[in-house]
């Protein structure tokens, strides 16, 4: 279905069909240390909580020819991928693979700086200026993308404006109010001052719990869960929070209290071209306790009960989504909710709690299982092994007793990326399940458990 906006925006809402992406092809730098946009605290928080993260950019290796439909594009990654990995994608599954270069993320950062004090283009990035791509694209369009796309004559997907904007919580809530659209218990706040004052707010209105957000953050970065008890007047909200400005004092809801029964956590999958804003995939966020992402399923079984969940879902991601276009950004993205069910209430509450304006956590298996399989459900989650293998060992493992998904197969396992620790050794994964349903698909990762040596099955993004 498809519907005209009042900037003369599409959207269209056709959730498990890809749209057609890009009909380009690009230069994109992995520079997953660039989502704070300068905020050098969350940055070291984001290395020291994550780990392994110099090899997270290798999930865009299977899907990167996809989203820019063409053969000849360019991921300059922090460090090399594994081969063997590498092989699988392009022998195995038959997708086509970008070009690759190799750029360290201080080098990344020393480019920015030589470039903004005028000096002369850096040899490094010689390849990016004769590369035939005409586009520049990263997890974020920041300062140094910027600097860079006009040092090589190239443009940006994204302007490096709605890039920032198009991430930053505190716009998207002013935005959701203005609209009229349904909003968490929320405050703001400039200092920490203003932050006890607001919690005690929230207390006073039956809350005991709320979250503390910086207005730019990711993957539980820039975010503070607190108890509203006698602990608010020694509360100290570290001074990175306030980067942007002011931050949001939000109610936590909870299971359990003012008539909360049920909570879930959906996603729904954008693409923004220049005139269209394409919902391609619901899917439900797999969070801990501390609502820090671990992975993602689609579909939601629950939506199959209830479609006009899904028809709000849709029409509140399209309303975010043309809010998102309007800052200039470009590319996919993702629009996170909150369902909330109350003892009582005939119909779900659904909330918009963020947008996620880059390529996310939920793209790279959404847009390859959508590829690799017509229909049917998919499950992604990050595993992490009790002894380190290397990347050939990895999907011998899960090949040997056919778990390893090849083309034709009715379900199975796709590794999408594989993290290295110091040794060289491959630490960490991410895994996709592919099957005809949700419950295919956990049978398949509880086979992919058995099949290699975890340690932990649940373990952040």
């Amino acid at each position: 279905m498809a519907k005209e906006a009042a900037a003369n925006i599409k959207v269209i809402s056709q959730p498990g069909q890809l749209p057609r992406f890009w009909d380009r092809h690009a230069v994109f730098f992995a520079n997953l240390l660039s989502l704070f946009f300068g905020n050098e605290k969350e940055i070291q928080n984001l290395v020291e909580e994550v780990g392994e993260i110099d090899s997270y950019g290798g999930r865009l290796i299977p899907i990167l020819n996809l989203i820019y439909r063409s053969e000849n594009s360019l991921l300059i990654l922090e460090r090399e991928p594994d081969e063997h990995l590498c092989r699988y994608f392009s022998q195995g599954l038959g997708l086509s693979l970008p070009d690759l270069m190799i750029l360290e993320h201080a080098d990344y950062e020393a480019i920015g700086r030589e470039l903004a004090e005028g000096r002369q283009m850096p040899a490094c990035i010689e390849r990016v200026k004769t590369h035939g791509a005409h586009w520049v694209d990263g997890y974020v369009t920041d300062q140094t993308l910027s600097l860079i796309a006009v040092a090589v004559d190239k443009k940006t997907v994204a302007t490096a404006q709605g890039s920032q904007s198009g991430n930053n919580k505190y716009l998207l809530h002013q935005y959701l109010q203005q609209s009229g659209l349904p909003v968490v218990l929320t405050e703001t706040a400039g200092d920490n001052g203003d932050v006890k004052v607001a919690l005690m707010r929230l207390r006073d209105a039956g809350y005991s719990e709320a979250v503390i957000k910086s207005q730019i953050g990711a993957s539980g970065i820039g975010m503070m869960k607190v108890e509203l008890d006698g602990t608010i007047e020694g509360l100290d909200v570290p001074q990175h929070y306030f980067f942007e400005g002011e931050v949001l004092v939000q109610a936590w809801l909870k299971i359990g209290e003012k008539g909360v029964e049920k909570m879930r956590s959906p996603s729904v999958q954008l693409f923004l071209n220049e005139d269209e804003v394409y919902l391609y995939d619901i899917t439900e966020q797999i969070l801990s306790v501390a609502s820090i992402h671990e992975g993602n399923e689609s579909p939601p079984a629950y939506l199959h009960e209830d479609p006009g969940l899904e028809d709000e879902l849709l029409r509140q991601a399209g309303i975010a989504g043309q809010w998102l276009h309007r800052t200039g950004y470009r590319g996919t993205a993702s629009v996170d909710f909150i369902l909330v069910d109350r003892e009582g209430a005939r119909e779900t509450e659904v909330y918009v709690c963020e947008i996620n304006a880059r390529v996310t956590g939920a793209t790279y298996p959404s847009v390859l299982a959508r590829h690799l399989r017509k229909g049917g459900a998919w499950l992604l989650r990050n595993l992490r092994l009790s002894e380190p293998q290397s990347g050939d060992v990895l999907l011998d493992m899960l090949d040997r007793p056919g778990h390893l998904y090849m083309p034709g197969m009715k379900g199975g396992v796709v590794p999408i990326n594989f993290n290295f620790g110091e040794d060289g050794l491959v630490h960490k994964g991410q895994f996709l399940c592919m099957a005809d349903t949700p419950e295919a698909c956990h049978q398949l990762l509880d086979l992919a458990e058995a099949d290699l040596p975890i340690a932990m099955k649940l373990v952040r993004d």
